[in-house]
């Protein structure tokens, strides 16, 4: 029996050649269909990249007469060229920033301070490591690096002060010597002097102060040559001979060896040479291997051994910042799988940190107490008061119920670090503070040395939360070094806040971090933005870039940057 043909079939004749060799007509009429097709996608992919290009070049224009707006408004400032081999970079982004004319004026308040500071050392202790405003007269602190100097660069650079940054910037290129006979601080060496210079070229594309940061940091080196790994705390900078100090017993210190790992990962990151940072991700390696369950650290550290001590565990002096580069190098590694064991290890200190929260009596001020063994120790220094704000920046690596459990405890303890101050005479803090039943807190050692560890944690919740509460906070507390620190020479410490009486020290960390802070907490969110920078304990801001695995084809990162169009907030 004869098939019908179906529907489908008829259909199907139209896709096959048979059926159009034997019509050329219709051949010919699906060719210029196909023809006239492909013309018309061809023509609008065309007409969509002019418009890009288009685009592209007007932004680049916008740019381009944005940047010497800016210099026209400025051109009464001195610059001088830097031999460079990056460009500088926008650190800023103003395009979306709505002026708010409280805290422009308060900007200004504490950028008057800055200068104030400033002056004070070029004119009275220039070159030198420290300032002593009431005696007008310099003291090498630090082996005669330069410290307050090199401390204040970035501050300079993000404050406009660009007159004051090229004059410091000709010190370091034609005086900084580090070839002394001096035994100088690993830790502190690192933090404020390659650290300072880390940041300054960051900021400004400079590659002389990349090259000052190797050789110091080549001086630095053999401190880590040791049976473990973990760095001796004390270096002859000219000689290399490595010791700790006499009254730590040969032990070394946990923070003093737990917080260079920032400054050289970032070095190896610039340089390519993996020996920065092989030589400090070690001690994490080390000290991962007997990690307690708790994260916590005694703070003393056998170098021979890489075990720890029978002694205080901290979250103040010595033992703080051990803790913060923890979390740190995990944002300045991207978050990646290659820094996921420096998380791990932060996030188990977190659940030991909890474990030594206390709250006082009547007013429920919560703080961390600190441990001897098995005691605790109701006592809380100012020092550990970067906790809330180190806190507070990793609070979001956790899941919701996690993230506001820690934020909350950040809040709450950033509460406890501002009432240090306004619970004395002068609202300034104390050193340190002691808790009993039924009195709160009790100043213990009373000077106040015009540290930044409170403000520095007001700055981070500000930026992570938005509320404007901590930009009262830290203005009362810049009022009140402004009362009782200002002198005519610059600004000191207090021997005691119940009495106000002052000492004869400007400390560089003043410069450095404590008017840093406050000047970025009347700052917009983007001028050093946290999505794009991580600060170093003293306050160094570094850039986040690709991270450098030991093995890979190694090259340097070199820093793409742009002009910073502003520091200066009031030539919008």
């Amino acid at each position: 029996m004869a098939r019908t043909r179906s529907s489908s079939s008829i259909r199907w004749r139209y896709v096959n050649p048979a059926y159009y060799l034997k019509r050329p007509k219709r051949l010919a009429l699906l060719f210029m269909a196909f023809v006239s097709i492909s013309f018309f996608v061809w023509d609008r992919q065309t007409l969509v990249r002019e418009h890009e290009e288009e685009l592209l070049t007007l932004k680049e224009e916008v740019e381009r007469l944005q940047m010497e707006l800016g210099e026209l408004k400025h051109e009464d400032v001195p610059h001088k060229k830097t031999n460079t081999t990056t460009e500088k970079f926008d650190v800023t982004k103003m395009d979306d920033f709505v002026i708010d004319p409280i805290e422009a004026q308060r900007r200004e308040k504490v950028k008057d301070a800055m200068l104030h500071a400033w002056t004070s050392y070029e004119k009275y202790a220039w070159g030198h490591d420290e300032l002593q405003p009431q005696s007008k007269n310099g003291v090498d602190s630090f082996g005669g690096l330069g410290a307050t100097l090199i401390d204040s660069l970035d501050t300079l650079y993000i404050m406009g002060l660009d007159e004051q940054f090229q004059k410091a910037r000709e010190w370091v290129a034609n005086s900084l010597d580090f070839n002394k006979n001096y035994d100088a601080s690993v830790f502190e060496t690192t933090i404020r002097v390659v650290g300072g210079l880390l940041s300054a070229y960051d900021l400004s594309g400079d590659n002389m102060f990349l090259e000052k940061a190797k050789d110091i940091a080549d001086r630095l080196l053999p401190a880590w040559n040791t049976p473990s790994g973990i760095p001796y705390n004390i270096i002859n900078l000219a000689h290399g001979n490595a010791h700790n100090p006499g009254w730590t017993g040969g032990d070394s210190i946990l923070a003093d060896s737990g917080t260079e790992q920032l400054e050289f990962i970032a070095l190896t990151q610039r340089t390519g040479d993996v020996k920065y940072q092989q030589k400090v991700e070690n001690v994490i390696l080390v000290l991962n291997k007997t990690f307690p369950d708790d994260g916590l650290l005694p703070i003393y550290i056998n170098p021979h051994r890489g075990t720890h001590s029978h002694s205080t565990i901290t979250f103040g002096a010595m033992g703080d910042s051990f803790y913060e580069y923890l979390l740190k190098v995990w944002i300045q590694g991207n978050k990646t799988a290659e820094v996921k064991h420096y998380r791990e290890m932060w996030e188990t200190s977190m659940k030991g940190l909890l474990s030594l929260v206390r709250k006082t009596e009547p007013s429920s001020f919560t703080y961390i107490s600190e441990k001897i063994g098995n005691s605790l120790i109701d006592k809380m220094d100012e020092l550990a008061c970067f906790a809330p704000g180190m806190i507070a920046l990793g609070s979001s690596g956790y899941g919701p119920d996690e993230s506001k459990k820690f934020l909350n405890l950040a809040e709450e303890l950033a509460w406890t670090c501002y009432n240090f101050y306004q619970s004395t005479p002068t609202k300034l803090a104390g050193e340190n503070y002691f808790f009993h039943s039924g009195q709160d807190m009790t100043v213990g050692t009373s000077w106040n040395i015009l540290r930044p560890e409170t403000v520095e944690s007001l700055f981070y919740l500000w930026r992570l939360t938005g509320n404007k509460t901590y930009q009262e906070w830290g203005w009362n507390i810049f009022q009140a070094f402004e009362k009782n620190s200002r002198v005519e020479s610059g600004y000191v410490g207090l021997k005691d806040v119940n009495t106000g009486v002052k000492d004869n020290m400007m400390q560089s960390f003043f410069l450095a971090e404590t008017l840093k802070y406050l000047y970025l907490l009347f700052s917009p969110p983007s001028v050093i933005s946290l999505d794009e920078w991580v600060f170093n304990t003293e306050a160094h801001p570094l850039k986040i870039v690709p991270r450098i695995v030991p093995g890979e084809q190694l090259k340097p990162n070199n820093i793409r940057v742009r002009a910073r169009k502003e520091g200066r907030f009031g030539g919008f």
